[in-house]
């Protein structure tokens, strides 16, 4: 699941973040769901300029702090604190940049497509992977033009079916 090319990403950091969650590593909100989240953010981050270390947190931060895989309403809320929380001791961002990441966490389930291009492309990323949950991406929930391509939808979409991650 970790990537060496990720500077952010670290062993350390990811074991901590197993250790936080309370659900299922390996059900629809963890670890292959944030591995899709962080392949889907940086396809689209190539495209669009997005800040590729915040599209990395974020897909690692979003859904750690849920308390079940139902509708779970403050989750976002409690993983963009735990973002401030871990700013300087597994990372370390710019008021600016954590910003950003704050934003991304606690409004990606709020369905918002306004935002700047690094939040777009944090929650394009997360709807991106709606397959696994057993709904097909609307291109009209999309925030970005790159999400939106049909290829990048698709190959998304048959990626959440697979459980890829």
């Amino acid at each position: 699941m970790i990537d060496p090319e990720s500077k952010i990403l670290t062993r350390e950091f990811v074991a901590f973040l197993r250790s936080e969650f309370q659900l299922d590593w390996r059900g629809i909100h963890g670890s292959p769901h944030w591995t899709r989240v962080r392949h889907n953010g940086l396809v689209l981050a190539k495209r669009n300029g997005a800040k590729v270390h915040v599209v990395e947190l974020f897909a690692f931060l979003h859904d750690v702090r849920r308390e079940h895989d139902g509708r779970d309403r403050l989750h976002g809320e409690r993983s963009a604190k735990l973002a401030c929380e871990l700013n300087g001791r597994f990372f370390a961002l710019s008021p600016a940049d954590l910003q950003l990441l704050e934003m991304a966490c606690r409004e990606h389930s709020h369905g918002h497509t306004q935002a700047a291009v690094t939040v777009q492309t944090c929650w394009d990323a997360d709807r991106l992977d709606l397959g696994r949950v057993g709904i097909r991406p609307a291109a009209d929930r999309m925030c970005t033009d790159e999400a939106r391509d049909p290829l990048v939808m698709g190959a998304a979409y048959e990626r959440s079916l697979a459980g890829w991650g």
